[in-house]
Parts: C-alpha cells; structure tokens; sequence
C-alpha cells in the first residue's frame, strides 16, 4: 500500500491510498500548521509496528474519519495525538512529558496505553522530523509518496 499525500493550496490537503497500484479512494485532511494527522499514524505506525489507521486501512477498511472502535488504534490515536499536541506547542516536551501525558490522555479515554519508553517516543520523534522536512519541501500541488513499512518519496 501507499499513501500519496498531496499539499493543498486552500484549508486542505489530500490523501490518496493506493493498493495493489490501483486508487482505492482517498479524503480530505484539514491543515493543521504541521504535517497531516494521518502523516503522524503512518510515522507513529511504522516506527513502533503499531495496528492504528494507517495498518486498519491496509487491511482494507475504508479510510474514513469515524472508525469503529479498537482498542490498538484507539491507543494509536491518543498517542498520535500528544505528538500533534507536542508540535503544535514547538516540539520539545521531554520524552518523559509526553509519556506522562499520553498517560492522562489515555486515562481520559479509557483506553489502555500501548507500553513505550522514552526511546520510542525519540525514535517516532526522529521519523516526524524526516517526514516534516520531506513535506516542508513540497510544494502547493506536489505530493509526498509514503509505502507502508518504507518511505519513498514523489512530487
């Protein structure tokens, strides 16, 4: 599978999932100053071989805003979302922060916390940071080719 995220000139960028090369379907993914949401799954996922959006997706759901709920992905998501939190505030929280509150996080959801140390939060920190420097690069129209397990890049 691959993921082909295009940079948008409006409030949106998109996402296009392409298995077996063929276009299965694609969304609309609402800029956020950063990376899109589902950018951060697929550094999230394929660093820490995690089953969130990204892999539910692979396995043939459809890549939709509202997802059934599963205990992985939903842990997936939480996680997912103290990164966005952590860049959006400028990306230096302690490994330890973000442990702590992806604990809270989690604790609020009631979902149970996948078990990661602080080297993990570094490496999937280290992949967002490739994956920003890639996006940053593209321009409005140009797109950023994602395989799942490896990244390879278009534009």
């Amino acid at each position: 599978m691959q993921l082909i995220f295009t940079k948008g000139a409006g409030k949106f960028d998109r996402m296009d999932v392409i298995r077996n090369g063929v276009m299965a379907e694609g969304i609309e993914c609402p800029k956020q100053r950063i990376i899109p949401h589902d950018m951060v799954h697929y550094a999230v996922e394929t660093t820490l071989s995690a089953r969130g959006f990204v892999l539910r997706v692979l396995e043939g759901e459809a890549a939709s805003f509202q997802m059934l709920p599963e205990a992985e992905s939903d842990s997936v998501e939480r996680l997912v979302e103290v990164f966005q939190g952590d860049a959006w505030s400028g990306g230096n929280s302690s490994p330890a922060e973000m442990l702590e509150l992806y604990g809270v996080t989690c604790s609020a959801r009631e979902c149970q916390p996948l078990a990661l140390a602080a080297a993990d939060i570094e490496a999937v920190r280290k992949r967002i940071a490739e994956l920003t420097r890639q996006w940053d690069a593209v321009p409005i129209g140009g797109s950023l080719a994602l395989a799942f397990g490896s990244p390879a890049s278009g534009s």
